[in-house]
């Protein structure tokens, strides 16, 4: 599932422009460089043979975004240890620190495209108005193959949790 691109994703019913290509079901999975902290990164490679679940939010302190992190923390425990649920916001390292131990949230990892918005720009959905990642999900095989994306059209809605999961579970 993908929304058309560029025209079409708005923000608050607003207009927004995504820079990056648009990835679909069989593309290879871009590497990126994020931050774990702010002298670590992290890649794709770091996950090398696990099913990957990627979760875009623009910015983890408010409320869907909050809501997706927290409902992807529960669905995590089901899915196994062959499965990694990955989190990634602008937002800096030191905010994401806080905000996973403020909700509990310990079964996610939360990594950070504040520096060069390598994630962004590979992934299609880095925000060129606002220099936020549009709310996007992608579930990547072992092999790093995408086998769901959804680019969701406005990025004040929830994605469709249930699709995402039942694409992991379908891998696993």
């Amino acid at each position: 599932m993908s929304q058309a691109r560029n025209g079409a994703a708005t923000f608050k019913s607003n207009p927004i422009t995504l820079i990056g290509p648009e990835l679909k079901v069989g593309d290879q999975a871009p590497d990126f460089q994020i931050n774990k902290n702010l002298l670590e990164t992290a890649s794709l490679n770091d996950y090398a043979g696990k099913v990957k679940l990627i979760s875009v939010v623009p910015s983890i302190d408010t409320g869907v975004c909050d809501a997706q992190t927290r409902r992807f923390n529960e669905e995590a425990s089901s899915l196994g240890d062959n499965v990694v649920i990955i989190t990634v916001s602008v937002d800096l390292p030191f905010a994401q620190s806080r905000w996973c131990g403020a909700a509990g949230v310990d079964r996610v990892v939360l990594l950070s495209d504040y520096k060069s918005h390598s994630f962004g720009e590979a992934y299609g959905v880095y925000i060129q108005e606002l220099g936020l990642d549009m709310r996007s999900i992608f579930v990547i095989d072992a092999n790093n193959t995408i086998q769901y994306a959804e680019y969701l059209g406005e990025m004040t809605e929830h994605p469709n949790y249930e699709a995402a999961i039942n694409a992991v579970k379908a891998l696993v």
